[in-house]
């Protein structure tokens, strides 16, 4: 796999069988498959005057429990770690890997000093002081929460400058970093709309820091960066107030079915734990090659996570999906064995 390379590319996939994209079962991308109710006419939508964000960035503070001054939002999530790396424009950078995999980009890109460090082995391993210290919490590719208070500790002791992905937090009940802005001002929290709300095409990532912090971003901020769509959709489902629940019971649920299936299949050696709606899994006696190879007939995607450090040819990704989607792999597996 290419170093930089992610999951999702389903119409490549489709292409090489000779099939429809709607016929895939795409387990590689990590993007909820339970969507929001978008009550939006998008044609009467009026996009020949700029677009003004107010009432979004309302809605997100809202969502996050913080102040509107407090956020500052991107075209995506990508977006604003490449931005916060060039603003902060330090010397060197601290990744807990394995992570994703656009930190490492960023911090090659920028010319940062990185270090990684083993979070499976080695969590407690020192960081320099100054650093820029990214974690993915719950992480990626495996899901895992982490309790974050002797870190913080460490890192604060150190003068760190601190960046938090809570990406997939809002697919669980864990707490939020968002507390320690009250005592820490070196704290960026990084909150992408993308994976939770269904929407990678609606490119909208938010940081959340202090005031101050969030006053010095947007002094280097273009005045229009989203576009009317990705605004009125991100709005419209911020308005679906049942969605939060019912998209958390349901991937729990339907996560507990997918554990099942891979803990009965002779294939996987061992389950990560995971928080997340996916779960990193270590195959038996295959590479992560030959078990995609294998899927192939049954039009069936996962993610390779060979190109993460730390893990090696064995390890894959298999993201939660539908009930149907999961008795197709289940059915797949037992035809496989």
């Amino acid at each position: 796999m290419k170093t930089f390379e992610h999951g999702g590319q389903i119409e490549k996939f489709a292409f090489d069988l000779g099939c429809n994209v709607s016929e895939i079962i795409d387990l590689s991308s990590n993007i909820n498959f339970v969507k929001p109710q978008i009550n939006i006419d998008f044609n009467t939508l009026d996009i020949s005057s700029y677009p003004t964000y107010d009432k979004l960035y309302e809605k997100i503070a809202l969502n996050y429990g913080v102040e509107t001054s407090q956020i500052e939002l991107f075209n995506g999530g990508s977006s604003a770690i490449f931005t916060l790396f060039k603003h902060l424009s330090l010397q060197t950078c601290t990744i807990y890997s394995p992570a994703y995999l656009e930190y490492k980009k960023a911090s090659l890109n920028f010319g940062y000093e990185l270090n990684t460090i083993n979070r499976f082995e080695n969590i407690n391993e020192n960081v320099k002081e100054n650093s820029l210290v990214i974690f993915v919490n719950p992480s990626t590719p495996d899901g895992k929460y982490y309790d974050l208070e002797e870190l913080m500790t460490t890192w604060i002791e150190k003068s760190c400058t601190i960046l938090i992905d809570e990406s997939f937090l809002d697919f669980c009940d864990k707490p939020s970093a968002i507390k320690y802005l009250e005592t820490y001002d070196k704290l960026y929290i990084l909150k992408s709309m993308t994976k939770f709300y269904s929407s990678a095409g609606i490119r909208v990532g938010t940081i959340v820091s202090t005031k101050e912090n969030i006053q010095k971003l947007k002094r280097f901020e273009p005045m229009w960066k989203l576009s009317q769509f990705d605004s009125n959709y991100l709005q419209a489902a911020l308005d679906d107030k049942l969605f939060k629940n019912i998209s958390k019971a349901i991937n729990i649920k339907n996560k507990i079915e997918l554990e099942n299936i891979l803990k009965n299949s002779t294939l996987v050696e061992e389950i990560f734990e995971s928080s997340a709606n996916y779960l990193l899994i270590k195959l038996k006696n295959l590479s992560a090659k030959e078990f995609q190879e294998l899927l192939k007939p049954y039009k069936i995607m996962v993610r390779d996570c060979s190109n993460f450090d730390y893990l090696n040819e064995r390890f894959v990704r298999i993201a939660v999906k539908s009930s149907s989607a999961n008795e197709i792999l289940q059915k797949a597996l037992n035809q496989i064995c």
